[in-house]
């Protein structure tokens, strides 16, 4: 399993060069056939069927989803990355290899980060190719896959909350592409309206949010702090990607500290990380600190870790702080309902 972890980071750097891309323009392809969310299929997870949001990485780490007073919904990251045969701007829903990836991958991994705190409803949608990130030389191809992929999340939304829900708060989590969608649903359907009562948090991992993309939804300055959103992306301290701005108003939550300041959180403060070849979880092996919109650890130590040595540390933005978030979910719940 850490092999497969440690290969799919390789593959994301390689992407560029070697990975399938969409064959034609959006406009030339036919679209995959859309979601009924009617079906349990349309799902990679639901709180009342057994799926990969289920998962602990320990016997201390319950699933209490059933008991769960709150929900959450969560948007999965780009799984449709350009393997053999992924030549469509917008990845199908029905592909069995496509699903299990997902599954085995962010929904394991990063949605069952909140099954101890809330039910979790995970839907899968038409996600935009990997290279829609990429497709400088046909950016309209790019935005309407991208269009095709929210109109998706929408609609997932919609069904939830008209048979799903039923008037609980609502965490809103998500990664990467999956927190490109969901800084517009949060727009569309909580800021400035009813629905933003009920927002107990956001976890927007993986994609930049910048300072003022929000007028009344504010970033989260404590732990416990809710109706609040929290964003990071996750670098070796000291690096810079390619496509950093100084200054850029690009704002960023330390995950140890549940605060934007600039303070440096020490290995002591980290809970757990989770490695998807480990049994169980490693705490007091990640550092944090904020730097101009970004996130910087130094070099975290797990079991394989000698072969660890990319400095974008995107894929483990939730691995890195698993248990971090899946407390600090508790205590923002707790005091959601304790307001309440």
């Amino acid at each position: 399993m850490f092999q497969r972890f440690l290969l799919f980071f390789l593959g994301m750097a390689l992407f560029a060069s070697c990975a399938v891309k969409p064959n034609a323009p959006f406009t030339q392809q036919a679209r995959p056939s859309a979601p009924d969310y009617s079906q349990a299929s349309s799902w990679a997870a639901l709180p009342d069927r057994d799926d990969k949001a289920d998962w602990t990485p320990a016997p201390d780490l319950l699933n209490k989803q059933a008991e769960a007073e709150v929900d959450v919904f969560f948007l999965h990251p780009t799984i449709y990355i350009g393997k053999k045969g992924e030549n469509g701007w917008n990845g199908p829903i029905d592909d069995p290899d496509l699903n299990e990836r997902t599954d085995n991958s962010t929904i394991q991994y990063q949605a069952s980060v909140f099954n101890e705190t809330a039910r979790v409803y995970a839907p899968r949608y038409r996600q935009a190719h990997l290279h829609s990130y990429f497709a400088n030389e046909d950016s309209a191809s790019a935005f309407m896959a991208f269009d095709l992929a929210y109109a998706d999340v929408k609609r997932a939304f919609e069904y939830y909350m008209d048979h799903y829900n039923q008037g609980r708060p609502i965490i809103i989590a998500s990664h990467s592409q999956g927190t490109t969608h969901a800084k517009h649903l949060l727009k569309d359907y909580f800021e400035g309206k009813p629905l933003q009562t009920r927002l107990v948090a956001a976890y927007l991992v993986g994609i930049p949010v910048e300072a003022g993309y929000f007028e009344t939804i504010p970033p989260c300055e404590t732990p416990e702090q809710v109706g609040c959103y929290c964003s990071w992306r996750s670098f070796k301290y000291g690096y810079f990607p390619p496509w950093y701005q100084p200054n850029s108003g690009v704002l960023a939550t330390n995950p140890l500290l549940w605060n934007t300041s600039s303070t440096p959180a020490p290995k002591d403060f980290s809970q757990g990380l989770v490695v998807p070849s480990y049994d169980g979880y490693l705490p007091q092996r990640v550092d944090a600190q904020v730097h101009d919109g970004l996130l910087w650890i130094h070099k975290p130590k797990f079991p394989g870790s000698a072969l660890f040595w990319r400095r974008n540390y995107h894929i483990a933005d939730y691995n890195l702080f698993y248990v971090d978030i899946r407390e600090n979910a508790r205590v923002r719940t707790e005091a959601f309902l304790g307001r309440r």
